[in-house]
């Protein structure tokens, strides 16, 4: 999209200043010419009458004849001339008026369109004017909103997709128990409970997803130590990388200086990169931590040496319910808005996120940044 409007020769405010003083050269130069023409013909015409052989005159007379026919001779080039002047001047003032006009109202039905839910509809782009302008924005805007409601669309179907699943899995057992086909054990209520489980952290990552994305989750921000939440999510996660064979590696310089975040919000982001990491990576595979300062930032990075991610799929993690296939699918729980959440948290407090990998079986990281707390003056 360009930048803004111009002021040079191309932009919309000379053309008008040009176009009006077209109009205004054409409707003089018309006069002009009419006169020319006009006038001799008529003062011809007239004097021919009083000057006539046939006409003995004094010279008093004849003085005062040509007075007149002069008088009328202008009166009647200026009246005609005046209206062929301002007939050219209209058709001249018309046409510019119609290259103007036009593609305001051509912007004027698409935007009607556009409201009634096309968001398909585009406007050609003619000339780089402010015109030109208006239609590139207006085209913009029209591909978001084209987008946004592809968003919404898929939403819809990957919401009933994720609560599908667990529905299907209880109302089998649960026909299977009425119908004595499923023996009543622990086990079986066991995995009722999961599912269902399932379907309350759908709801709960749905309804955080969408306070976070509409700026509602509320954030305390403070002066955080880096190397304390490292170590407190890491001491939450501990028993299940314990559990599951998986090593975990914990690196914080003491000299990090504090940065300027929510405390909890940070802890819950690592929490879950941290889950992440340990569910794509084997027993007996490695995840390390670690943070690291960066000029007015501190990083914080979570690498794993689990299944890694193909290069067309990093672009898309952080898209709410995108899962990579393969290996990293709906098997391994969750409902693929984890990582959106995470986006959202960290950019709300000031920072970026990003994922890194060198291709399946190889690993992957994901790094997020947080703005180092200003300096107290003493």
């Amino acid at each position: 999209m360009r930048g803004p409007s111009r002021m040079g020769f191309r932009g919309l405010l000379p053309r008008l200043f040009a176009s009006h003083l077209v109009v205004a050269l054409v409707g003089t130069l018309t006069f002009l010419v009419a006169v020319s023409v006009v006038a001799p013909l008529l003062f011809g015409n007239l004097m021919q009458g009083p000057m006539g052989p046939s006409h003995m005159m004094s010279m008093g007379q004849m003085m005062d004849s040509v007075f007149r026919a002069f008088a009328r001779t202008l009166l009647y080039s200026l009246a005609v001339a005046a209206v062929a002047a301002i007939a050219v001047a209209a058709v001249t003032g018309m046409f510019v008026a119609r290259r103007i006009v036009g593609p305001l109202r051509a912007m004027s039905r698409a935007t009607r369109r556009i409201a009634a839910g096309r968001y398909d509809e585009r406007v050609p782009v003619r000339g780089d004017d402010e015109l030109g302008e208006l239609a590139e924005s207006l085209n913009a805007m029209a591909r978001t909103l084209q987008a946004t409601e592809q968003r919404r669309l898929d939403l819809i179907s990957d919401v009933s997709h994720e609560l599908r699943t667990p529905l299907t899995v209880i109302e089998g057992y649960m026909d299977g128990l009425i119908d004595g086909v499923v023996e009543p054990s622990e086990e079986t209520w066991s995995l009722v409970r999961a599912e269902a489980g399932r379907l309350h952290r759908l709801v709960d990552e749905m309804q955080e997803l969408s306070r976070a994305e509409a700026g509602g989750l509320p954030l305390h921000l403070r002066e955080v130590s880096p190397r304390e939440v490292v170590e407190q999510a890491a001491g939450l996660l501990g028993p299940l990388f314990a559990e599951k064979g998986v090593r975990m590696e914990v690196s914080v310089p003491e000299d990090l200086p504090p940065v300027l975040a929510d405390r909890d919000r940070v802890v819950q982001v690592l929490d879950n990169l941290l889950s992440n990491a340990l569910k794509y990576t084997p027993s007996g595979g490695e995840v390390s931590l670690s943070a690291r300062r960066a000029k007015d930032e501190v990083s914080f990075r979570v690498t794993d040496s689990g299944e890694g991610i193909a290069p067309e799929h990093l672009p898309h993690l952080f898209e709410r319910f995108y899962r990579v296939e393969g290996s990293r699918s709906r098997e391994n729980g969750g409902v693929g808005v984890g990582l959106t959440i995470c986006r959202t948290l960290v950019e709300a407090m000031g920072g970026r996120i990003h994922a890194e990998s060198d291709g399946p079986g190889r690993g992957a990281a994901f790094e997020f940044t947080l703005p180092v707390a200003p300096r107290r003056e003493s």
